[in-house]
């Protein structure tokens, strides 16, 4: 059963001028009662580490529905470059990596260490065209960090099929604003305290069932045990015969901050989120007279950082990436959002009447 957007909105009465979900989600009302409550119950010692093998599930199960996975493919874990390590092991011996130019470093640099000679970055717009014979893997964001932009998904996952390559997609800056079907891909990771509004340390990897046994679980503890609460003393070892092999030990706190407000996002239209989100960046590039681009994530360029600088000036939050201010639209913004946007950033006109150049990507179909 759907959550309306509008209801969705009501957990973030703080959010109102906040435009930057690409760096950090703020958490929702249910997120800040279930971590008040808990800390209330720790601090009186009466928490049961038990306890939160449940709330693990509830958030494994929640993240599951999100990104139309089975629960049995989904592995809990704390950073994107701890799962991305998992999928830079996979790689045979002396084949290609084809990671994005540009691309957040937690899903490059674990490939670039493990197989320095073979990894090859090429822009995201050719990544496609690139995939050749001799690539056994393609590493990339479904949403780009710094700008926004959309990956080409079908050519990529027609040109990794062809020639039998593994594909590795982070879905971090799509999850909770994006549709995202992790089946689409061999293996995803995802940090969950962006646009899924959850405390940092919270993250998923997926794994399809017909790659799982070419994945080596190198980080396994206790958590990845078959029976969690039988696999705490060696030196005897029996994995989880499915994702939960790849679990890592949860920081128990951070993941009563994100069951509720991952039931929130699995609860969510997600495509009409980002229709309405696209829609309101749209309206601040089309109000600076520039070209809209159907994404929840603004990027001109800002090389000496004035249009931050203006826009924080206005009592706005937004971040500075890559020489260029990101403004990234989330459940909670509206049209007064768009309306203090365009305010702060007109009076920025060069003398001929142009604001500062616009960052140029490939439209989004």
């Amino acid at each position: 059963m759907h959550l309306t957007l509008d209801d969705a909105r009501r957990q973030f009465p703080t959010g109102s001028g906040y435009l930057d979900a690409a760096t950090m989600g703020i958490p929702p009302l249910s997120a800040i009662d279930a971590l008040s409550e808990d800390l209330m119950l720790w601090g009186s010692g009466r928490r049961d580490p038990a306890h939160y093998g449940g709330v693990v599930e509830r958030a494994r199960a929640a993240y599951a529905r999100l990104v139309r996975a089975s629960v049995d493919d989904v592995s809990i874990g704390g950073q994107t470059s701890v799962m991305a390590a998992l999928a830079a092991d996979a790689v045979p011996h002396g084949g290609e990596v084809l990671v994005v130019d540009g691309d957040f470093t937690s899903v490059v640099y674990p490939f670039k260490v493990r197989h320095p000679e073979s990894t090859r970055s090429v822009p995201l717009h050719a990544l496609a065209d690139e995939i050749g014979p001799q690539t056994a893997m393609v590493v990339f964001s479904l949403v780009q960090s710094s700008t926004g932009q959309l990956a080409p998904v079908d050519e990529i996952r027609a040109a990794a099929a062809a020639v039998g390559a593994l594909t590795v997609c982070d879905v971090t800056q799509a999850a909770g604003v994006y549709p995202v079907a992790a089946s689409d891909w061999h293996i995803t990771v995802c940090h969950a305290y962006k646009w899924l509004c959850s405390p940092r340390g919270v993250g998923f990897m997926t794994v399809s069932s017909e790659i799982r046994d070419r994945v080596a679980p190198l980080h396994a503890g206790w958590y990845a045990g078959d029976d969690v609460w039988q696999s705490i003393y060696g030196p005897g070892m029996r994995l989880a015969d499915n994702g939960r092999r790849f679990d890592i030990s949860p920081a128990w706190q951070a993941w009563v901050g994100a069951a509720p407000a991952l039931d929130l996002f699995a609860s969510l239209d997600i495509a009409a989120l980002h229709a309405r989100t696209s829609a309101l960046a749209d309206a601040a590039l089309e109000a600076l007279d520039l070209q809209p681009q159907g994404q929840s994530i603004v990027a001109l360029d800002d090389a000496d950082g004035r249009l931050l600088a203006a826009v924080r000036s206005a009592g706005l939050t937004a971040s500075g990436r890559d020489g260029r201010i990101r403004l990234s639209f989330h459940v909670w913004n509206d049209d007064i959002d768009v309306l203090r946007v365009a305010g702060a950033l007109k009076s920025l006109r060069e003398p001929k009447g142009v604001l500062l150049a616009q960052h140029v990507q490939h439209p989004i179909e």
